[in-house]
């Protein structure tokens, strides 16, 4: 899919215009959840997200990084939300590990951006290079940049691109994207490439036993180790009503999944909810650092 293919398919019929009395003031939180819950269109689509971020209690440095950015392209007959979310987690100790992660998403969020910036600056400058072939291209330079910045360290990824309602994802190691649907379900999208979860998936061990392995945070697969990098891309609808959630997994690896939605559905907006999800991280031992962004689609 390419930006001019959806900017060709999203053809929007004019609303008429609102009646004297009706007010602009921007919406409510309360308001936004109840539109959600109702199911209510708005003009134009656009994105609502949230980040949070902490060391965590028991780490004296953090080494994570993240990246959240949201614009929406709209005019008379078309609304195109773009967005672009990171989440990275660095290894290699403080001397390595934040600088591979800070590296890391700039590199990815640079090059991705810098692709559509002609077309947000002229409209006949339209994109036609598939989005999982950007994304992978990226990934690659995030790679060299990397390995040049912190010789020695690494660092996972895990992007987002938004463009329309669709969702292109990059990922390698295991920080985690999710799917978080009205009926409480929540489904990742993305598969760790980790020591414990490739010997869960071969039957060798349960969850629950990988759950406290004793090499549970041990890579096979991480960016700025090795020439040869092999990440996960793939393109899902964005979920409406529902969010993307991306974490590295001091939040993962602390709450359970149930407790996650709890707090994402207690909060009143997307900013809340991930303040709330640090703090009950770090309530409940903060062991590692913890990134966390949720993203919403209105309209």
């Amino acid at each position: 899919m390419t930006l001019k293919n959806i900017l060709r398919g999203k053809k929007r019929v004019r609303a008429p215009a609102p009646p004297a009395n009706v007010s602009t003031a921007p919406l409510l939180d309360q308001q936004i959840q109840a539109a959600l819950v109702k199911g209510k269109h708005y003009e134009p689509q656009q994105l609502d997200a949230g980040c949070g971020q902490s060391v965590g209690k028991q780490r004296e440095h953090n080494e994570d990084s993240l990246f959240a950015f949201s614009i929406t392209i709209g005019n008379e007959t078309n609304s195109v939300p773009l967005g672009l979310y990171i989440v990275a987690d660095g290894m290699g100790g403080h001397q390595y590990g934040e600088v591979a992660s800070n590296a890391a998403v700039r590199s990815v969020a640079g090059n991705i951006l810098r692709k559509f910036l002609p077309y947000v600056a002229n409209q006949s400058e339209a994109m036609d290079e598939p989005l999982q072939e950007l994304m992978r291209a990226a990934v690659d330079e995030a790679q060299h940049i990397v390995m040049q910045a912190a010789p020695g360290g690494g660092t996972t990824l895990t992007a987002a691109l938004v463009l329309g309602t669709q969702v292109t994802v990059a990922h390698i190691g295991d920080s985690r994207a999710y799917i978080l649907r009205p009926d409480r379900r929540i489904e990742p999208l993305t598969r760790d490439h980790s020591l414990v979860r490739r010997l869960e998936e071969l039957g060798q061990i349960t969850a629950q036993e990988a759950s406290v392995h004793p090499q549970r945070n041990v890579l096979y697969r991480a960016l700025g180790q090795g020439e040869m990098l092999e990440p996960d891309i793939l393109t899902t609808p964005f979920p409406q009503p529902g969010y993307i959630l991306l974490c590295t997994d001091g939040l993962w690896g602390v709450l359970p999944e149930e407790d996650i939605y709890q707090i994402i559905g207690e909060s009143t907006n997307l900013q809340n909810a991930c303040q709330n999800l640090v703090n009950a991280a770090n309530t409940a031992g903060g062991p590692d650092n913890i990134s966390v962004v949720l993203v919403q689609l209105l309209g």
